[in-house]
C-alpha cells in the first residue's frame, strides 16, 4: 500500500470541495466575523504518552482528544484538525480502527480532519494540530490569574494516573477515552480570570498559571474530588495519582468569588470543584518524601489531615525524563 492509498482509504471521509478536506498542499480556513483562530498541537509516541499495547480505536480517540483539550482551555471552539502519522508498517486493521477513533471524536466535537502527512517510522507517532475559533477579548489565558480568585477543577482528578499503573482496572476509560471540556471551556470564557487543562498533573498545571500571573496559591487536599475507587486508598497515594499523575483532561481555573456565585446561578448543573484560593505571596513549599526533596515554586499545598499539613511529592509529569 502506498501512502497515498493509505490517505484515500482511512483518512479521506470529508470531500476536499469545500477548501477543507484533505487533498490539496494546504486547506484554508477562513475566520468567521470578528473571531480570531486558535490553533494547538501535541504529539504522542508509543511507549511515551500511551502503552504499546493500547487499543488504536482509543490511540486515535486520545489523539484529537488532547488537542481539543487545550481549546478548551482557552474558551475556543473547535473547528477542524491536521493529522501527522508515523507508522512503522502498514497495518489495515491497526488503521481501520485508528481511523474509527479519530473520526468518532472529530464528529462528536464538530471537527473535520483538513490534511496532514504520513511516513514511516521506527516508532508510532501520532501529531495532531487542532484550530477553533473565539473572539479574540474572550480568550483566557494563564496570565490572568487575581488575588483572592477561586481556584476550580471540572471534575475528578487522578483516575488516569490509577489506570495507568493499575490496567484493566475500572478506571481504564478515563485513561484512554478522555473527554475534552470544550463546552464548559466556552461557558467559562465570560467568567474565569485564568485557565489551563490538566494534562501533566494539577500542580505542576496550576504551577503554569501562577508562573504567568505572578501570584502564589494554596490548594485545601482534601477537597480535590476523587473518583470512589481513589478514595479507599491511602490518602498519600490519591494525592500523588491527583496532583501528579496527569492525563486528567480536567479544567483547572481561577474565578473571582462574585462570578464563581454567577455562574453557579446561570448554570446550576455545572461540575465546579472549588479547591483553593490564590494569594499575594509567592511562597515555595519544600515537599519531603521518602527521604528526596521536591519544591513547588509558588504553590502551597494546604491539607489538614490529621490536623497537619501533609507532605506529598507534587512533581508532574516531565516528557523528557
Amino acid at each position: 500500500m502506498s501512502e497515498f492509498s493509505l490517505i484515500a482509504d482511512y483518512f479521506s471521509r470529508h470531500a476536499p470541495n469545500d477548501g477543507l478536506g484533505v487533498g490539496d498542499d494546504c486547506a484554508i480556513i477562513t475566520p468567521p466575523a470578528n473571531q480570531v483562530l486558535v490553533a494547538c498541537a501535541d504529539t504522542l509516541i508509543s511507549g511515551r504518552h500511551f502503552p504499546i499495547d493500547t487499543a488504536p480505536h482509543a490511540i486515535g480517540y486520545k489523539a484529537v482528544a488532547v488537542n481539543l483539550s487545550d481549546l478548551a482551555a482557552m474558551g475556543a471552539r473547535p473547528h477542524s484538525i491536521l493529522l501527522a502519522l508515523s507508522l512503522p508498517s502498514m497495518d489495515k486493521a491497526w488503521l481501520g480502527e485508528f481511523s474509527r477513533g479519530l473520526y468518532e471524536i472529530c464528529d462528536e466535537f464538530g471537527v473535520q480532519l483538513i490534511g496532514g502527512d504520513t511516513t514511516k517510522s521506527p516508532t508510532l507517532t501520532i501529531s495532531v494540530s487542532a484550530f477553533g475559533f473565539m473572539t479574540a477579548d474572550k480568550a483566557v489565558k494563564r496570565s490572568g490569574a487575581k488575588i483572592g480568585d477561586v481556584i476550580c477543577v471540572s471534575g475528578q482528578l487522578g483516575s488516569a494516573a490509577f489506570a495507568l499503573q493499575n490496567p484493566n482496572s475500572p478506571l481504564q476509560h478515563t485513561l484512554d477515552y478522555p473527554v475534552p471540556q470544550v463546552a464548559l471551556g466556552q461557558i467559562l470564557a465570560d467568567f474565569a480570570h485564568a485557565m489551563i487543562d490538566v494534562s501533566d498533573g494539577l500542580a505542576q498545571d496550576l504551577g503554569h498559571i501562577l508562573t504567568a500571573s505572578d501570584v502564589g496559591a494554596e490548594l485545601y487536599l482534601e477537597q480535590i474530588p476523587l473518583h470512589p475507587l481513589l478514595q479507599t486508598l491511602p490518602f498519600e497515594t490519591a494525592m500523588r495519582h491527583a496532583l501528579a499523575g496527569g492525563d486528567d483532561y480536567q479544567l483547572c481555573f481561577t474565578i473571582s468569588p462574585d462570578n464563581l456565585e454567577k455562574l453557579k446561578n446561570k448554570h446550576p448543573n455545572l461540575p465546579i470543584f472549588p479547591i483553593g484560593k490564590i494569594t499575594k505571596t509567592r511562597t515555595q513549599h519544600t515537599l519531603i518524601q521518602n527521604n528526596t526533596q521536591n519544591t513547588v515554586q509558588n504553590l502551597r499545598l494546604i491539607c489538614y489531615h490529621k490536623g497537619e499539613i501533609f507532605p506529598i511529592n507534587a512533581a508532574g509529569f516531565n516528557h523528557f525524563d
